[in-house]
């Protein structure tokens, strides 16, 4: 029999799915753990939404094993499933009811969940101010918040979000960044899939970078930034100059520094700016080697890579934004 104890809530070993003659989801393999917000980075089209539906058990895979706290999501998923709140792709909500009308609905479904829980869950998601009005009336933000509060109604232990900061403007995507960090820190597993590299980057601990159905690479979001290659830009004069006694010390220069940077950056080089990919620790050096060979160092600047230049390294390119 399973065990509910685990190191991990959500586990995904080797998991393939074949439709036809075509291989969606080639090799996926990775784990959640208690408390963490775990990002599935991916273009559309990677295969982020075909895994999610395998994961909540409305379609089954070809091969692998999927496991919630311990139990077979295939071979048990009655007893799987109760730990999983989800929603894939867009929140189902009966625009026609108030709020608390569609939780409600939603309740009689799950064994347990009384008037305390919906209250519950409604003060979770910050929607008691509203609950009672017709969801019609709700924004886009407060209508993904009441299905994500519909997700929570059987107290899972691990969440489910697929694209959730689709359609939402600025303000919404901060507030739902700090609702998902609010759960995590209570306890809650979740897992979140996105397209957007931004958004990944700032909510998440760790991530899976999935390309054409297949996991390239799972770790912590600074541990793979900094396994990246580190930038660093020059202000010399003569540039030339600088140019060469990088050279010479077997520093690499970037020759399209809008391939590795973001644009923001990118605006802010001057005339005598040159982008080198290097170790920080080798900096002071080479200033004290300009300095002494007449190089004037206006000023040295270390750049963060970003989960996007990762992205872009490990798929050649493939687009995502």
């Amino acid at each position: 029999m399973a065990q509910e104890q685990t190191d991990s809530v959500l586990s995904v070993q080797n998991l393939k799915k074949k439709i036809g003659r075509k291989w969606i989801i080639k090799d996926v393999t990775f784990d959640v753990k208690p408390g963490e917000i775990f990002g599935f980075l991916g273009p559309n089209g990677a295969g982020k939404t075909t895994t999610i539906r395998m994961l909540v058990d409305l379609i089954k895979p070809t091969e692998g094993k999927i496991q919630v706290c311990g139990y077979d999501v295939n071979r048990d998923p009655e007893r799987a499933l109760k730990y999983v709140g989800s929603i894939v792709e867009n929140p189902e909500v009966y625009t026609y009811l108030t709020g608390w009308e569609n939780l409600e609905h939603f309740a009689r479904m799950q064994p347990g969940v009384d008037n305390d829980r919906i209250q519950d869950v409604v003060d979770i998601v910050r929607l008691d101010q509203r609950i009672h009005d017709k969801v019609r009336t709700y924004s886009l933000g407060m209508r993904q918040r009441l299905g994500i509060a519909q997700a929570l109604l059987g107290r899972p232990r691990l969440l489910i979000l697929d694209e959730p900061t689709n359609g939402l403007d600025p303000k919404g995507i901060k507030e739902l960044r700090v609702f998902i960090k609010q759960l995590a820190s209570e306890g809650m597993a979740v897992f979140v899939s996105s397209h957007l590299l931004s958004e990944i980057q700032l909510l998440c601990d760790r991530v899976a970078i999935i390309s054409a159905g297949r996991v390239l690479r799972v770790g912590g979001v600074n541990e793979l930034i900094e396994d990246h290659s580190k930038l660093a830009i020059w202000h010399v004069t003569p540039l030339d100059a600088g140019k060469k006694m990088l050279l010479s010390a077997g520093i690499s220069l970037v020759d399209r520094p809008a391939d590795v940077m973001d644009d923001t950056i990118i605006a802010g080089l001057g005339p005598n700016a040159v982008v080198a990919e290097m170790h920080e620790e080798r900096i002071p050096d080479l200033v004290q080697q300009m300095v002494q060979a007449g190089i004037q160092v206006e000023g040295v600047q270390r750049i963060q890579p970003t989960l996007e230049q990762l992205f872009l390294k490990m798929t050649e390119g493939e687009s995502i934004e």
